[in-house]
């Protein structure tokens, strides 16, 4: 009695290949754009978080009149003084933001300003180790802040900064995003 071999020819196993390479190479494309649409879309929400933390702010403070708190604030980090000058602090539901002309101040990374105001991460005063978790490159000088979003191919190119006030009456630049890097 013979049996009859069963399984694919030659030519079929040739045929699957070949149209699961002409998907994989029609596919691929599209998935690294989804990436790098990813990576701008995350860049403009921490920007988003950005300037509406400055705004929210700065209405707050024009709101309290440099009138200081007369209690600790709730969330930690003593009183505030609500001031729009050059060192003004003020009570937000989590804890005392650093201001400077009544908008958040560039500060360093654990440190309360306009990276616990914007909050990007679950951290009031967020470490590196916690804005690298989440995806973030951050760069701070004395006045300027440089927001990163990690896995770009250029991140000097997949970036905004945020310049604090220099003066009353003025606001901080927030550049658009570089996005040819993302």
């Amino acid at each position: 009695m013979l049996h009859k071999a069963k399984g694919f020819t030659l030519i079929e196993l040739i045929v699957v290949i070949l149209i699961l390479a002409i998907l994989a190479a029609v596919a691929l494309p599209r998935f690294t754009s989804l990436q790098r649409d990813a990576r701008i879309a995350k860049l403009n929400a921490a920007r988003g978080s950005v300037a509406a933390a400055s705004a929210l702010t700065h209405a707050t403070v024009l709101a309290r009149n440099n009138i200081a708190d007369a209690a600790a604030c709730p969330g930690g980090g003593g009183t505030a003084n609500n001031s729009n000058g050059v060192a003004g602090t003020l009570c937000t539901e989590d804890g005392v933001v650093d201001m400077v002309f009544a908008y958040p101040d560039v500060t360093a990374i654990g440190t309360a300003g306009l990276l616990s105001a914007a909050g990007l991460t679950t951290s009031f005063n967020p470490t590196l180790a916690e804005l690298n978790a989440d995806g973030y490159n951050y760069a701070a000088t004395a006045t300027v802040a440089t927001f990163q979003i990690q896995g770009a191919p250029t991140p000097a190119n997949c970036q905004f900064t945020y310049t604090e006030a220099t003066a009353a009456n003025t606001a901080p630049v927030i550049t658009p995003a570089v996005t040819n890097g993302c």
